[in-house]
């Protein structure tokens, strides 16, 4: 859309073409009409982006703003007498549409007669519409827009709606619609010999081609006698064309109805004038922006409540430690910073609860929507860097690159592990996506980027699985494997790589799950640490080991913020000694005891309760969080040893594969313990990374030891510092 052509030079282009068009086969005008449509997205390609979508029988595509767009979203429906206008010519006016208002665009390559013939746009057009409304866009912020058969589609898939009982769109932006097959109108003979671009003869060919039945109101809307109540329109028509009784009729049955409509007649214009941006109707584009911003929701920052869950984090923060856990994934080719910065603009949209800031209220912590993505950033030498506390009121994740690793680090106040890894599965298929040019399904845990996040997604799932039996937290103090204190607060981090069927295997040895099978080889390891360490055995702690339970499963939840509980699994010493037959079994008890829908709910109906109660409600946020962080500290990380989360294996859709080659997953060491391990699989390989902030190596020295003698060949890594042994 050039902006600069002058309604002159146009009119003599259509007068001259007018001729040669009518007697071309309808294989070459779908190739003109194509090669408009590319030619009206050129110029704009630098501002957008473009990614397909396959709706129903047919397919579609986005088209988003870069930066930040407007809450709602414009669903595009071409024109070309339903025979003609692919997918490049809809996506022609669909990026101008894109690019000037700032808007997401849909765009429907509806499919053309005469192969597909009447209902099958109609279809198509329901099809994009129940696209957009099962991806997270409610009724009200979707606008139709469409020009000559687009326009007329626009009327008959609110008519389809109505049928249906399905939400009407918040508005209806029609370019000289076509609205009436059979052509009865009288401007077909009075603007016979003023209309330089359309001819009535060319219209019966494409009504012909397109359907049986005229006068079937899903057809031609004109003839519509039902009740259903249109939504707002803005029409245009152009003085000159045959068409303009069309939109004039239409504007009049309209209003008859009730339903609110403005025509809008350019005297001496043809059809669908607005296409060809002219620059003396520069006026018409700034009326439909009006039209768009009356009529679509404002993109107002979000702000969220922090769930459940997430409410201890910032009040158990403190000097140099605050809960965070990093998710990587590792390519095959190092990685491109200005692509992931790309990827991470289109990605953050689709997770408005990630993409936020920490924000202090007056009673409780808040979550708000970020303006602008953070930058990526080159990965340090260590996970989990320690930074000010003041990072995460800008932005609670970051997002960092090194060689060909992809990481974001998460403030646990966002989201849990699950949440994380859906975060960075979707950021690596949108990587790939843009860096390959390949198109990834939406599966195995990838969402649409260009979809916006449902109400389950955000809601705090704690809140809504609340029961009427709270669990009692008192727990004795465990044994606590301390040591000397890394003197900068560095983070040692050791994985050990190994096969993760071999680990299946072994774990099914004893009957018992993976996770199981790690925390029996942990408690193991911390009784022959404890045995050293303490020779009086009437002096020992009992041994425990903080399992954290995604709670997703358990009650059907789709939220992307925390839903997850801890349940702590262990022994007691003191009791004698254990062969490793007998702890991998009473491991498995416990588990299968605690693990259970209703014992998660006493669990954590507990800590919502006592959010509910008025007079911790009332209690300033600096005395809630005094409270909070006693509360922590003596029934959070000092019940257990360290944590074992295991995010099991990683599935990633089948396009992703040839690209991605590892995962990792680390949880930031405990505020009072040295320790903490993160595992997840890949590809055939369990990653378990086990980090610490003492020095001495101890305990992943017994654990991975006792693997190997499992008959596991174990290849361990480290960021071991130089110099050191």
């Amino acid at each position: 859309m050039a902006g600069n052509l002058s309604e002159k030079f146009i009119r003599a282009q259509l007068s001259l073409a007018r001729p040669i068009i009518s007697s071309f086969s309808l294989e070459t005008v779908r190739k003109w009409q194509d090669t408009l449509g590319k030619l009206m997205s050129f110029t704009h390609r630098s501002d957008l982006r473009y990614e397909k979508r396959a709706t129903g029988n047919c397919e579609s595509e986005w088209i988003i703003p870069n930066g930040k767009s407007c809450a709602g979203v414009i669903l595009y429906l071409h024109g070309g007498g339903y025979t003609c206008g692919g997918e490049n010519y809809a996506k022609g006016f669909g990026s101008v549409l894109a690019s000037e208002y700032n808007a997401p665009v849909f765009c429907c390559a509806y499919r053309l007669a005469p192969e597909n013939k009447f209902p099958c746009a109609v279809n198509d057009a329901l099809s994009a519409y129940q696209f957009l409304l099962n991806n997270g866009y409610s009724s009200d912020s979707i606008m139709l827009c469409g020009e000559s058969a687009g326009g007329g589609l626009c009327y008959s898939l609110c008519i389809k709606l109505h049928e249906l009982g399905i939400a009407m769109p918040a508005g209806i932006i029609a370019i000289s619609p076509w609205t009436d097959l059979t052509q009865s109108s009288e401007s077909f003979v009075t603007n016979a010999d003023n209309d330089p671009s359309m001819t009535k003869e060319t219209l019966q060919y494409f009504a012909d081609s397109y359907t049986d039945e005229p006068k079937n109101p899903l057809a031609s809307p004109l003839f519509y006698e039902g009740n259903a109540k249109f939504p707002p329109s803005l029409i245009f028509v152009g003085g000159d064309e045959v068409m303009l009784d069309d939109s004039r009729r239409m504007h009049e049955k309209l209003v008859k109805k009730g339903c609110k409509c403005e025509l809008v007649v350019e005297p001496k214009m043809w059809h669908a004038f607005l296409l060809y941006g002219l620059k003396e109707h520069r006026n018409h584009l700034a009326k439909i922006g009006e039209f768009i911003a009356s009529h679509l929701p404002d993109n107002k920052r979000r702000w969220l409540r922090l769930d459940n869950a997430a409410k201890i984090f910032p009040a158990s923060k403190r000097k140099g430690w605050y809960n965070m856990f990093r998710l990587s994934a590792e390519l095959t080719e190092h990685i491109d910073p200005t692509v992931l910065q790309s990827a991470l603009e289109v990605t953050l949209r689709r997770f408005p609860s990630v993409a936020t800031r920490l924000r202090r209220g007056v009673f409780w912590y808040y979550l708000e929507e970020i303006e602008k993505p953070p930058k990526v950033i080159l990965d340090g030498h260590q996970p989990l860097m320690r930074r000010p506390f003041d990072d995460v009121r800008k932005c609670a994740i970051r997002v960092l690159y090194y060689k060909n690793r992809i990481a974001v680090e998460f403030f646990h106040a966002v989201t849990d592990g699950t949440g994380g890894l859906v975060f960075l599965k979707s950021l690596v298929a949108e990587y790939i996506t843009q860096k390959y040019n390949v198109t990834v399904s939406n599966t195995n845990g990838v969402l649409d980027r260009y979809a916006l996040a449902t109400e389950e997604e955000l809601e705090d799932s704690f809140l809504k699985n609340t029961g009427n039996v709270s669990f009692n937290r008192k727990e004795e103090k465990t044994f606590r494997i301390l040591g000397t204190p890394e003197k900068d607060g560095f983070l040692n981090l050791t994985c050990g790589i190994v096969a993760a069927d071999k680990v299946i295997e072994l774990a099914h040895k004893y009957g018992v799950t993976v996770t199981a099978f790690l925390t029996a080889v942990m408690i193991d390891s911390i009784i022959s640490i404890q045995n050293r360490r303490v020779l009086n055995p009437k002096k020992h702690r009992p041994v425990k080991i903080h399992i954290p339970v995604n709670l997703r499963k358990l009650y059907g939840s789709k939220t992307m913020r925390n839903f997850v509980m801890t349940v702590n699994i262990g022994v007691d010493p003191r009791m004698g000694e254990y062969t490793f037959e007998e702890l991998v079994q009473i491991i498995h008890h416990q588990m299968a005891l605690s693990i259970t829908p209703k014992n998660m709910q006493a669990i954590f109906t507990t800590n919502v309760n006592t959010e509910k109660v008025f007079a911790i409600k009332v209690v300033p946020l600096f005395l809630k969080n005094i409270i909070m962080r006693l509360v922590f500290d003596s029934c959070g990380d000092s019940k257990a040893c360290l944590s074992i989360s295991n995010l099991a294996n990683v599935e990633i859709p089948a396009e992703m594969k040839p690209y991605v080659t590892r995962f990792d997953f680390i949880i930031g060491p405990q505020s009072a313990a040295p320790y903490n391990c993160g595992v997840c699989s890949y590809n055939g390989k369990m990653y378990i990374n086990m980090i610490r902030n003492s020095v001495e190596p101890e305990l992943e020295g017994e654990f991975f030891r006792r693997l190997v003698k499992f008959g596991l060949n174990v290849k361990l890594e480290s960021n071991q510092r130089r110099g050191e042994k």
